[in-house]
């Protein structure tokens, strides 16, 4: 015997596929009974024995029974795989037909306007992996700056290597003794002092730059809780870097 929860759950599938709640109902019914009247499926289902006829119909544009045009009206199903390669054929059907839709809003917003990406992240294992990420597609160089030593990982410390050892220059930033000591321990990587130093600093996250098209930078909320926005291969991280370069540049000519 059938458990009553599969058959809501086999409703709700076909509810997925495109049917009504009592198509779906219907179309079980009538496999279950092999063939019958309006008056059989509402004994055998909820559906009220005045509706069935509206419901069959409708089965029928689908393409998922037969009508005998008979007194009293008799209904058989499609066999099982006649009625899966139906539903699937409409399923691919409107999915071409949806998709186009969107390929061509898609390609008429390109040619009008580029909208430049930039992300919020929140979470520091999230952030962690996307630094991660970030710093894994480096080709050139890679600068990367913090003053807390918990967002130096291991994962970091390995990318950070194996960038450096593929020939990318890779400089880290901090004042912190103990971020410095990380870092050190890194082949390849270089350890630099920021030449401007806030002592009050007490919501900077970290700071990464890869390439000339890269940037990540997070602050640290009032709780306790990272957030970052990045961008990559956009105009603003690539004028963001120039800037930042730029104040750089100006803090040693400072010095």
């Amino acid at each position: 015997m059938t458990d009553a929860r599969d058959e809501t759950a086999a409703v709700e599938a076909f509810e997925h596929l495109g049917l009504t709640s009592y198509e779906a109902k219907v179309f079980i019914a009538l496999h279950r009974l092999g063939a019958g009247t309006a008056r059989d499926v509402a004994d055998v289902t909820d559906v009220p024995r005045s509706q069935v006829y509206s419901v069959a119909d409708g089965l029928e544009e689908w393409g998922l029974l037969e009508v005998q045009r008979s007194n009293p009206i008799r209904y058989r199903p499609v066999s099982v795989d006649e009625a899966r390669e139906t539903l699937r054929d409409r399923f691919e059907r409107e999915q071409e037909r949806a998709f186009a839709y969107v390929e061509s809003v898609r390609d008429e917003a390109a040619g009008e306007e580029t909208q430049e990406d930039i992300w919020t992240v929140r979470g520091r294992d999230r952030i962690d992996d996307r630094v991660v990420d970030l710093c894994s597609g480096a080709e050139e160089r890679i600068v990367f700056g913090t003053r807390l030593p918990e967002l130096v990982t291991d994962e970091l410390g390995r990318t950070l290597e194996e960038r450096a050892a593929a020939g990318a220059t890779v400089v880290t930033v901090s004042r912190i003794d103990e971020v410095q000591a990380a870092f050190d321990s890194l082949e390849d990587v270089a350890v630099e002092s920021p030449f401007v130093h806030r002592a009050d600093d007490q919501r900077s996250g970290r700071i990464v730059l890869v390439d000339d098209d890269s940037i990540l930078l997070s602050v640290i909320d009032d709780d306790g809780c990272e957030t970052a926005i990045w961008s990559s291969g956009s105009l603003f991280a690539s004028v963001l870097i120039q800037l930042i370069e730029a104040n750089l540049e100006a803090d040693v000519r400072q010095a």
